[in-house]
């Protein structure tokens, strides 16, 4: 647990002294009593319930603890609702991914594992749909409709050439489409098959003061892919635009690390997952790297991803939480005296 004003802590000191406070008001109360009261009070007296007597006091005592204590502002890690809005799923199509290592392929692991991904992520939540090999692009702007997201997902086609970089400068300008960032040649429209331009330089977005990495908490990019970049812009540069608006970027990594697997065709396709790039991508903007080598694996790994995505741990503050307990106990309090005596304790 955390403080933002942890130089009034001081007045937790407070604490102790209230009860001593209310037993020498009592002790003067009772005194006053002896003196005053006649035989038809201390009868009267004498049949309450003494214990309900100090019931509102105690609710109060305890609520300015409580009072004092979120003075100070605490804060410490809750595990709440996800409240991000937006996924963006960027997928690798290169022409690797037909191979047979991952059964049935690939591509066909990947597929299943989004599309269940999708079956199970909230309805809230939109989402966005990247492809990339040679180039990226959008072929599913983001949307609670999952339908059109399993439609886009099966009518994926591979290419040739892997252009991660390419894929997440997309990504992020899907998140942030008022950043400046190239996107003037992609259009779409109803019937239409949109058009798509390579990130082939480094794009000339607005000026953006760099956040704290993963701390966007309305998007996030996760990003598969089965090699490494062979074309486009730098992977890592990548990186640095979405840890610069806080966009975390969780990666998977499918298939082999490096080795001979078996093609579509029999033949053996010599293969190698830049596992470090990858590694580093997911470090860079706070998110994680998975590697998944079986189809079971990469459909437990996307599972654990949606699990995360509707709860997250979050430094939440604590003050406003402490401020209502403290009113509904105040409230309390003065509803058992009035119900009780009649008037306040």
């Amino acid at each position: 647990m955390s403080y933002l004003w942890p130089q009034l802590l001081w007045l937790m000191l407070a604490v102790p002294a209230l009860p001593l406070l209310y037993l020498w008001l009592l002790h003067r109360r009772r005194g006053r009593a002896l003196r005053y009261s006649s035989l038809e009070v201390v009868r009267a007296a004498g049949d309450q319930r003494m214990w309900r007597r100090h019931v509102p006091p105690a609710l109060l005592l305890v609520a300015c603890g409580l009072l004092l204590f979120a003075a100070a502002r605490p804060s410490m890690m809750v595990t709440l609702p996800w409240s991000r809005t937006t996924v963006v799923l960027a997928i690798d199509v290169s022409l690797s991914m037909r191979v047979s290592d991952v059964r049935p392929t690939r591509m066909a692991a990947a597929q299943e594992a989004a599309k269940r991904f999708l079956r199970e992520l909230p309805r809230n939540i939109d989402v966005a749909l990247v492809t990339f090999a040679g180039n990226a692009q959008v072929v599913q702007r983001a949307t609670s409709d999952r339908a059109a997201l399993v439609d886009a997902i099966d009518g994926i086609q591979m290419q040739y050439g892997t252009a991660i970089g390419d894929a997440i400068v997309l990504s992020v300008a899907e998140l942030f489409p008022d950043d400046g960032i190239d996107l003037s040649e992609i259009t779409f429209g109803p019937g239409q098959k949109p058009r798509h331009r390579t990130v082939k330089e480094k794009p000339q977005a607005k000026p953006v003061t760099p956040v704290k990495p993963g701390s966007y908490q309305s998007a996030a990019i996760i990003l598969l892919s089965d090699g490494r970049r062979t074309t486009g812009f730098d992977t890592l540069e990548g990186a640095k635009m979405a840890a610069d608006r806080g966009v975390r970027v969780d990666v998977i990594g499918l298939g082999v690390v490096e080795g001979a697997v078996s093609g579509a065709d029999g033949l053996p396709i010599y293969m190698r997952l830049d596992e470090p790039t990858l590694q580093e991508v997911a470090r860079m903007t706070g998110g994680e790297y998975h590697h998944a080598d079986t189809a079971e694996a990469l459909r437990t790994v996307y599972e654990n991803l949606g699990a995360r995505r509707q709860t997250q741990a979050r430094d939440t503050e604590l003050a406003p939480m402490l401020a209502l307990v403290a009113a509904v106990l105040v409230l309390a309090a003065a509803s058992l005296s009035f119900a009780w005596f009649g008037r306040h304790a």
